[in-house]
């Protein structure tokens, strides 16, 4: 079954934020856009790079009132271990959620159920949380930072603007598509 156009399930989760614990419910993705981030485990090798080129954009990410929260199976507490010891990781000011319960994983249908660790699962939820976009790749392909905000500009103006669509490769302030009968094969 298709996650799309879905509401997050209940969840509640220690997390590890800007030299702190937290806790994080479903309840905080909501009224805002949020990008929820799964990823297989903490000090391992694609992760940190994913994790790195998210903080290295986190600033766009804000402005585009986006927020991140990165999940793995791990506790908030080897959150905050690798924070503190790795370089990369170290840049990150975004949640990093613990997942050691594995209800968040399974609640996106991310969970590796053999292994106990995430997939690399990607979901944009847009303010009445709702699920808008999924992208789960294997363990060794690492995702792109750039490549997930041209992403949530695109579903960002689709929501405020109703009838309007966006194509392939679509960049803001580029032209969007209207569905009509009008464009049937003409495209």
């Amino acid at each position: 079954m298709s996650l799309i156009n879905t509401e997050i399930k209940p969840f509640k989760a220690e997390a590890f934020q800007n030299g702190k614990f937290i806790t994080v419910t479903d309840a905080d993705l909501k009224g805002k856009w949020s990008v929820v981030f799964f990823y297989p485990a903490d000090f391992t090798f694609v992760c940190p790079t994913e994790l790195e080129d998210l903080a290295d954009n986190y600033a766009e990410f804000k402005k585009l009132g986006v927020e991140i929260y990165s999940v793995s199976t791990d506790t908030h507490f080897a959150h905050k271990a690798w924070h503190d010891t790795s370089e990369a990781v170290k840049k990150i000011e975004y949640v990093m959620v613990g997942d050691p319960t594995t209800t968040i994983s399974r609640n996106f249908d991310v969970l590796i159920e053999d292994a106990g660790l995430a997939d690399r699962g990607t979901f944009v939820i847009d303010p009445e949380g709702k699920i808008q976009i999924v992208e789960i790749t294997a363990g060794g392909i690492g995702r792109d930072a750039l490549e997930l905000l041209r992403k949530i500009k695109a579903a960002q103006y689709v929501a405020s603007h109703p009838g309007e669509v966006c194509p392939a490769k679509w960049q803001e302030g580029e032209k969007t598509l209207a569905p009509s009968l009008d464009l049937v094969g003409k495209i």
